[in-house]
């Protein structure tokens, strides 16, 4: 009963003086917790990773999305992990989202005029933007890229998925080198560097980025897990942010209902109608979900099923005209 009595006094005493700093806080301005979204600082939410306007990470942990004050040149606003209509994680952070039932043309395999009606275009984030259209930068953020290997060798040795034999671990679909997005420390590492290349493609007058195998972790052989991708996501979204970008989901339906902590605006999905994955993506993000498929029965059956998402067919390499395997096709 004396211990019981003690903790009523001190519940007592903490309420007083939780009421008297509430009313210091309104007499005299913004506490500490005060008006969001400065440009100078980065929020991290449950350990999520933070990037601050200048695009340095704050924190990485493993969870929600992050919020940061940066401003770019675009229309939406998002608040909160989901960011309201447009999806976007962040306090303050101003990107527009891809106009929805656009032409759209999937450039990586190389940039080269767009055919006429396209609205839409991603490019690879060596290119530079289309002019006049709204551009997506591809940047392939949990897995390396052939012509990128001597980066990740010599500079970043660490930071490459390896076995129990200390080899790289590999996507032998593409011959691509995981990234080990497995810690907390290597995330910080990993969005540091893929910072860098974010920043990279809104100083060039990109609109977005989309940040390609965020399923690699189920090609690690059980080595990264989902937490640790959605994680990495998290982080890289909290950049795009940062830096005035709006960014997608690539991939991944299965990471749909996650949307809120991997704090993604829209999607670019591969062959969601092959896959009857469709509804998945536009269940959670309406019709901001761009559509690539690479046969024509899947590509006839998404303009029938899905009249309101933008959709092209190319050629799964995805090469130039004049190229004899060039394909392309909008609805």
């Amino acid at each position: 009963m004396a211990r019981a009595r003690t903790r009523l006094v001190l519940l007592l005493a903490a309420l007083v003086a939780a009421c008297s700093s509430a009313s210091r806080d309104a007499s005299g301005g913004a506490g500490q917790g005060g008006a969001g979204g400065g440009a100078s600082g980065a929020e991290a939410g449950q350990g999520g990773a933070g990037i601050g306007a200048a695009g340095s990470l704050a924190a990485a942990g493993g969870g929600a999305s992050a919020g940061s004050g940066a401003s770019g040149s675009g229309g939406e606003s998002g608040s909160g992990a989901a960011g309201g209509a447009g999806g976007a994680a962040g306090s303050g952070a101003d990107f527009a989202l891809p106009p929805s039932n656009a032409g759209l043309d999937y450039q990586l395999g190389g940039a080269y005029q767009p055919p006429s009606g396209v609205m839409i275009v991603s490019r690879d984030r060596h290119e530079q933007p289309a002019a006049g259209l709204y551009n997506i930068c591809y940047v392939n953020g949990f897995q390396i890229q052939p012509d990128e290997e001597d980066f990740w060798v010599n500079q970043h040795p660490d930071l490459i998925l390896r076995d129990q034999s200390g080899d790289p671990v590999v996507d032998q679909d593409w011959d691509e080198m995981l990234i080990d997005v497995g810690s907390a420390e290597k995330r910080t590492a990993i969005a540091a560097i893929a910072g860098d290349w974010i920043q990279g493609c809104a100083n060039a007058g990109f609109d977005a980025v989309e940040i390609d195998n965020l399923d690699s972790y189920s090609r690690s052989g059980g080595r990264l897990h989902e937490d640790d991708a959605v994680a990495m996501m998290s982080a890289f979204s909290a950049a795009a942010h940062a830096a005035g970008l709006a960014i997608a989901q690539k991939n991944s339906a299965e990471l749909v209902a996650r949307r809120d902590e991997l704090g993604t605006d829209f999607v670019v999905a591969e062959e969601c109608n092959r896959y009857d994955e469709c509804d998945v993506y536009t269940g959670a993000y309406g019709d901001h979900v761009l559509v690539i498929e690479y046969r024509t029965a899947d590509f006839t059956k998404g303009c029938s099923n899905h009249p309101g998402l933008s959709i092209v067919l190319r050629d799964l390499e995805l090469v130039t005209p004049g190229n004899p395997a060039y394909v392309y096709d909008g609805c």
